[in-house]
């Protein structure tokens, strides 16, 4: 067993959070959710579901890891924050200046997303720390695709927070 697989598997906390704010549509969450058994990240449903947890799409697109998902599901925003009181907030939104890559992410830290077609609602960006994007340089697009975001986001964090070997270190390590 390699060090990051024992490190991760060892900890009861995750060590980043996922929060999707009314997501709309069930195979983004499905590839979220997804993202988040491979990685050990926790995933909150908050708010009204644009589907149900057992539709078929959102099951398809979470393939057969659904039994390793960590998923908390929260009646609103208010509740989620009484789940998660001490955690730091870091709203993910397309329309804001800060990069993701300019923010400094800790362990324990919740990354929130809003729902594919209204993005998150001002009193949750109120709620939040700091309110971040990814960049699209060429304008040509007003949003990306939420799991895909989701995915950039969520590994910057991981890369920042958890000690993965560089590729490099991990090929010679590898190598007889």
């Amino acid at each position: 067993m390699e060090t990051g697989e024992s490190t991760l598997k060892a900890s009861s906390m995750p060590i980043v959070h996922i929060a999707l704010v009314e997501p709309e549509i069930a195979p983004n969450t499905g590839n979220i959710a997804r993202l988040c058994a491979a990685t050990g990240v926790r995933l909150h449903l908050i708010g009204r579901l644009g589907f149900h947890l057992d539709d078929r799409s959102l099951r398809r697109a979470g393939c057969d890891y659904w039994p390793h998902v960590d998923v908390q599901q929260h009646l609103d925003w208010r509740h989620f924050g009484l789940a998660l009181p001490q955690a730091r907030r870091i709203g993910v939104e397309a329309r804001v200046e800060r990069c993701y890559t300019a923010w400094r992410y800790q362990a324990g830290d919740v990354l929130v997303f809003g729902s594919e077609s209204k993005g998150l609602p001002d009193a949750v960006l109120r709620d939040c720390q700091t309110v971040v994007q990814v960049p699209m340089p060429t304008g040509r697009v007003r949003s990306l695709n939420l799991a895909t975001t989701v995915g950039i986001v969520m590994f910057e964090a991981l890369r920042q927070i958890y000690p993965w070997p560089a590729p490099e270190e991990h090929a010679m390590s590898s190598n007889p």
